[in-house]
């Protein structure tokens, strides 16, 4: 999918000010049946709300933080727990968490390349961030809508000190591979003597696929970056995790980048809110993605759509993709008809260009979503259909 670099949410892929896309925002805000209600689609007064569970996470008569202690410490000692790593430091972006990653991972290797995903966030998403400020080169593993094999690991004509593994990898469909590729991949990587740093944005919800708890699953890796706001619905924020030396390491270095914000509780609390309420949920939203998407493939059939696509067939994580051999635009406004019409939103997110005459769109389960069986599904799939014009059906 493609994307801003300043903005990584699922609705950024028309650009700002593009009238369909204000007119999908509020036909979603009115819509009275959607899969997810993300923060970001909620008034600030909505979104002020979520801090009223505070109260049940920390205590709020201790003094607010400053400059990293208080409750953002609290938090980062929650996160270290949760992924059974030493150490974890709060930054502000994911964007910064990465990078200052890598660079002290480099330090320590003497090596500055990183091998990743052609898809992977710091090379689609991130203006060339990892090159352009911490002095990192990196090699392309792959660009097949996969993670990278151990084969491809080992096999890789440069020496690289370190593999950045996106899990799962977004614009690939949000995918995650079996767990024994993982571990076999990360061993291919530790027998080049390079560290493995995971791309964790959305790991909190790997542990379904994988069968495995958050701590062994972030134990294959050297360091983990995780964010609070994409399945968490926090403020903002992230988390690095390690370590401890590389952890202290890291926040002097997120002191340099500016990271060293004055107060952050109402992120931090957010954050602490989120890893109560939501992380506890992620495998039932996991599990009735699968319904979803196997309604959609019924319903597509059952419409007569001459070809749909759901990637992944059985979704690894909460969100997948929907692909149609339609236009990006039709699309688009088959679904905000929809909604307008029926008050049920089927694709509340932007079509993409896929390639020619097809288009793709992401699907994301959250609580909203489990209000729906595969027969609302469906049956909002004929809806949806009814709505694309005659000449391209």
């Amino acid at each position: 999918m493609t994307d801003t670099a300043e903005h990584d949410d699922p609705v950024t892929h028309e650009g700002r000010g593009a009238p369909l896309r204000e007119r999908r925002l509020a036909a979603h805000h009115r819509a009275r049946r959607v899969f997810a209600r993300f923060g970001f689609q909620q008034t600030l007064r909505e979104r002020l709300a979520l801090l009223e569970k505070a109260a049940a996470v920390h205590d709020l008569d201790q003094l607010s933080d400053v400059y990293g202690d208080g409750v953002v410490e609290a938090l980062e000692t929650k996160v270290a727990g949760l992924l059974g790593t030493e150490a974890a430091a709060f930054f502000p972006t994911g964007t910064m968490a990465q990078q200052v990653a890598l660079r002290c991972w480099a330090g320590r290797t003497g090596n500055p390349a990183v091998a990743l995903h052609a898809l992977s966030h710091p090379e689609v998403h991130e203006r060339n961030a990892f090159s352009e400020l911490g002095g990192l080169r990196t090699l392309r593993l792959t660009s097949e809508p996969r993670l990278p094999t151990a084969a491809e690991v080992r096999d890789f004509e440069e020496p690289f000190g370190a593999l950045m593994l996106e899990l799962p990898l977004r614009d690939a469909g949000f995918v995650l591979p079996a767990w024994e590729e993982l571990t076999e991949v990360v061993q291919a990587a530790r027998d080049r003597d390079a560290v493995v740093h995971f791309d964790g944005a959305r790991l909190w919800e790997s542990t379904v696929h994988f069968g495995r708890p958050l701590s062994e699953i972030a134990g294959l890796a050297d360091s983990v970056y995780v964010s609070f706001y994409k399945s968490l619905e926090a403020f903002g924020g992230a988390a690095l995790a390690g370590p401890a030396e590389l952890v202290e390491e890291a926040k002097a270095w997120r002191h340099r980048y500016g990271g060293m914000v004055f107060q952050q509780f109402p992120t931090a609390l957010s954050a602490l809110v989120g890893l109560e309420r939501q992380l506890p949920r992620l495998p039932e939203y996991v599990a009735h993605a699968r319904v979803v998407a196997a309604a959609l493939r019924e319903g597509f059939a059952a419409a007569g759509v001459p070809w749909a696509r759901v990637h992944p067939e059985v979704p690894h994580t909460h969100d997948f993709q929907v692909w149609l051999p339609y236009e990006p635009d039709v699309l688009g406004e088959a679904a905000v008809r929809a909604a307008g019409e029926t008050g049920v939103m089927l694709f509340g997110s932007a079509w993409d260009r896929g390639g020619p005459g097809l288009a793709l769109t992401e699907v994301h389960v959250r609580a909203a979503g489990l209000e729906w069986t595969a027969e609302d599904v469906k049956a909002a799939v004929a809806e949806f259909v009814a709505r694309l014009p005659e000449q391209v059906r």
